[in-house]
């Protein structure tokens, strides 16, 4: 007995069983729009052209560069601070507890 059309396989389908998860670890990671005064821009479009990269790939460069210089700076600031609370110096500890506020605050 044929085949009814319905049960056929089309052309150009596979009749194997199909992926149940694409594969992920190819995927780009998220993707942002980021709004840049001009002045920046054009910094970041000369950056992008002296390291021959596209200007998404030079801003993603200077983020993992900022964020780098900041926890560089708050390691050597942490080193600093025990260094120097064993001086037990009072004017010493004022000066860094304001400058622990600022690096923790932003001020």
């Amino acid at each position: 007995m044929p085949q009814p059309e319905a049960n056929r396989p089309r052309s150009g389908r596979r009749a194997g069983p199909l992926k149940s998860k694409p594969n992920r670890r190819n995927r780009p990671g998220p993707r942002y729009s980021v709004g840049l005064p001009s002045a920046v821009a054009t910094q970041v479009e000369r950056y992008a052209e002296t390291t021959d990269t596209s200007v998404s790939k030079a801003i993603a460069g200077l983020v993992r560069l900022g964020l780098e210089s900041q926890a560089n700076r708050k390691r050597e600031f942490f080193s600093r601070l025990k260094a120097n609370l064993a001086t037990d110096d009072p004017k010493e500890q004022d000066r860094m507890v304001d400058e622990f506020r600022a690096l923790i605050l932003g001020r």
